[in-house]
This record gives structure tokens, sequence and C-alpha cells, in this order.
């Protein structure tokens, strides 16, 4: 269900990620650097068609990515922080936004926000959010998604915890999970330990 990517590169730059020295501006670029590596494993199964082209020395036949385009989904707010750099390898993807906040006492997602491009049933959606900790935003995003038509559908997220993988493989068993990595519980608070702290707060310096 889930896959670990643990490229040296990435297992190295989560390290200074969840550093709590680790300024704001490093905090960025750690994300977008991390979240660029994360694609190259997502994306690997794209569907290629040939094509003929004038290269300047002859004609060839070489490839090129087939079908609709790609559609990322950034889970806001956080989400921007691996949107951005998951973007730099398909700058020409659609982008769709799920505004979701966690009631800070039920821990249940609240939606206050949804806009996704149309004909969500021929785009592969991959869906972006830093932290998979209860796995109740995840899962609520992604149904909203179904909802709204997609069928092909993988998350990417910086850190899972063991939780919050069983939650979101309960409610959509169809949806693989890619991460950096998958610490070893959640909290009373519900974050994950050891983690790198709240995510939002990091990449905007709110906190």
């Amino acid at each position: 269900m889930v896959t670990v990517i643990d490229h040296p590169l990435v297992q190295h730059k989560l390290t200074l990620l969840r550093k709590k020295e680790t300024t704001t501006g490093d905090f960025r670029r750690l994300c977008r650097e991390i979240s660029l590596l994360l694609g190259y494993e997502v994306l690997r199964d794209l569907p290629l068609e040939p094509i003929t082209i004038e290269t300047p020395l002859e004609q060839m036949q070489a490839v090129q990515v087939s079908g609709k385009k790609l559609c990322f989904i950034s889970v806001l707010r956080a989400g921007a922080g691996i949107l951005d750099g998951i973007l730099d390898l398909v700058p020409a993807a659609r982008i769709g936004h799920v505004g979701l906040y966690r009631d800070h006492d039920t821990h249940k997602p609240v939606k206050y926000y949804f806009k996704v491009p149309e004909d969500m049933a021929s785009r592969l959606c991959i869906v972006v959010d830093p932290m998979l900790a209860t796995g109740h935003s995840a899962a609520a995003a992604v149904t909203m998604l179904k909802e709204a038509g997609a069928k092909n559908i993988k998350f990417v997220c910086l850190l899972a915890a063991p939780e919050g993988v069983a939650a979101f493989e309960a409610a959509h068993p169809d949806v693989p999970v890619f991460a950096a990595a998958v610490d070893r519980e959640l909290d009373a608070n519900a974050y994950i330990r050891p983690g790198l702290g709240d995510a939002g707060d990091r990449l905007f310096g709110t906190k």
C-alpha cells in the first residue's frame, strides 16, 4: 500500500527537514527538492506514445507522454510545499485545490474549499500533502475527488504515521501512497512522532 522512497538524497534532505533549527527558507527549499525527487518515482509508470521528430541531423522515432495532462491536487494549505517541486517536473499539468483544516478537538477534517479541473475521469490525479497523520484529511480529499469523477489517483506525502496509513487504506484501498518515511506513531495531539513539527507552520513561518 505504501511505497517508501528511500533514495539516499531523499533521506538526507529529510533529515535536514526534520531538524528544529532549519529555517523557514531552508524548509521550503528542502520540501521542494524532496518532492521533485519523489515525483520521479510517483510518475515512473506514465504511459508513452511514439512520435516522429526532426533532430538537427535526421528524422527519428521518439516517445512522449500520452493521454490527458496530469492533474496535481494540493491539499491546502501545506500541500503547496510539495506542489511546487513536483510541478517542476510537469509544468503543463493542471492543478486543483482541496481546502481542509483539522478540528483541534475532534481531529476530523473540515472542508472550506474545493476546485478541480474538468474531465477528472480521464486524468491521473496526484494528491499532495506533506503529512499523512490521522489519515482523515487525506481520505476526505480523495473521497471528494472520486465524487468529482476521478478514477486514477495517487497520494504523495513526506511523512506518514502507521495509524494514518491504516485509516487511509481502509477508506481507499485502491489509492497507492508514496512517502519519504513512515514514522513511529501519532501522539495524543495527532502529531507524527518523531516527525518534523507542523509542516504548514514551518513552511509559512506562522509559528
